[in-house]
């Protein structure tokens, strides 16, 4: 018996690789399929699980979170604070207009932090990532320009105001751009 690369019809790879095995030829084209057909089956479930796990929790009750005093918040000011849990970071804007805003404060292209911007030099305030210089409006948190542009808007918290303390109540859905 000769060695696989003795023989000249041998193909390249054999010489690189002279290993044997019983099964190297003995693939079928339905092996093959079907395969092809598990893997993508358990990709489509995989994804199926996160979009259920993604819509069932946005149906969980919101926390009642205290954010600070109104009082100590003066226009063209900003802080940052955590909701809906501690790992989450949110942004809290009181408007130069004096209306209180807030944000998820990671940008939706990469999920860089955003900060806010006041009015200068001909631009009105803003909120702004300077991971890639996306800019997003202040009062819905669509995106205005650079990447953020074509995603979806920043999630906005839902705030209330009881004796002088603003609380965070919830997250809206996006308005309509």
């Amino acid at each position: 018996m000769t060695k696989p690369d003795d023989d000249p019809r041998s193909p390249k790879w054999r010489e690189d690789f002279p290993y044997e095995s019983e099964n190297d030829d003995h693939i079928t084209r339905r092996d093959a399929t079907r395969f092809l057909l598990m893997v993508s089956g358990g990709l489509a479930l995989g994804n199926g699980l996160i979009w259920v796990r993604a819509r069932w929790q946005g149906d969980e009750p919101a926390p009642r979170v205290n954010v600070g005093d109104a009082a100590q918040l003066a226009a063209g000011t900003w802080r940052v604070f955590a909701y809906p849990d501690d790992q989450t970071p949110a942004i809290l804007v009181r408007r130069e207009n004096g209306d209180l805003v807030a944000f998820q404060q990671k940008c939706t292209h990469l999920a860089c932090p955003v900060a806010y911007a006041r009015s200068s030099e001909g631009q009105g305030e803003r909120l702004t990532c300077h991971c890639h210089n996306g800019r997003f409006d202040v009062a819905t948190g669509h995106g205005v320009s650079g990447p953020p542009r074509e995603l979806r808007p920043l999630r906005r918290i839902a705030l209330e105001i009881d004796r002088g303390q603003i609380y965070a109540v919830g997250r809206l859905r996006p308005a309509k751009a």
